[in-house]
């Protein structure tokens, strides 16, 4: 497969899942097609080789689908980011605010070392929070965020402006268009 491949096709949208005029980006069909699938990989493999990444951070549950194989093609390691009580080991967190209240993110305390170059991945690029707390997280523990990944960025809810200064790749995008 090259850069011509539509990653875009093999998205299904599903219009008011989960509630009445979201319009759902359904991977499943990317990750139940191999060549899709290593193509997404290919890619993000692709712009970041270059970039001397030692871990690559993901929050659940999607994007360590992503991040996973993503390390093992960089030849780094992954660092699993959870909601709280779902690590086994001590663990550091970064609590943030969402539009209606906050969250929190943790990861193990000895995952990251002081000079890390992380690379943040996940399946969607929306409103931003996440990816910015699993961000804030890495910082905080010392290492420079090197990136950000995404599968899909939905480009009408402006994510990136929470993201500013960092090297953001998207694999989709889409804007106000339906399907």
């Amino acid at each position: 497969m090259n850069q011509e491949f539509d990653l875009k096709s093999v998205i299904r949208s599903v219009p008011d899942f989960p509630k009445p005029g979201i319009m759902f980006r359904d991977i499943t069909p990317l990750l139940a097609n191999p060549e899709a699938f290593r193509e997404t990989i290919r890619r993000f493999t692709e712009h970041f080789k270059d970039s001397k990444i030692t871990k690559i951070m993901a929050a659940e549950a999607r994007g360590f689908i992503f991040a996973a194989p993503l390390a093992l093609e960089l030849n780094a390691s992954f660092i699993p980011v959870r909601k709280p009580n779902k690590l086994p080991f001590d663990t550091q967190a970064f609590h943030y605010e969402l539009e209606y209240g906050t969250d929190t993110l943790e990861m193990h305390i000895d995952a990251i070392e002081e000079g890390d170059r992380v690379l943040l991945i996940d399946d969607l690029l929306a409103t931003g929070g996440t990816i910015q707390a699993c961000a804030k997280l890495a910082e905080q523990a010392g290492a420079v965020v090197s990136g950000c990944g995404f599968l899909i960025e939905l480009d009408f809810l402006n994510g990136r402006r929470h993201l500013e200064g960092y090297d953001i790749c998207s694999l989709i995008n889409y804007g106000d268009e339906n399907p």
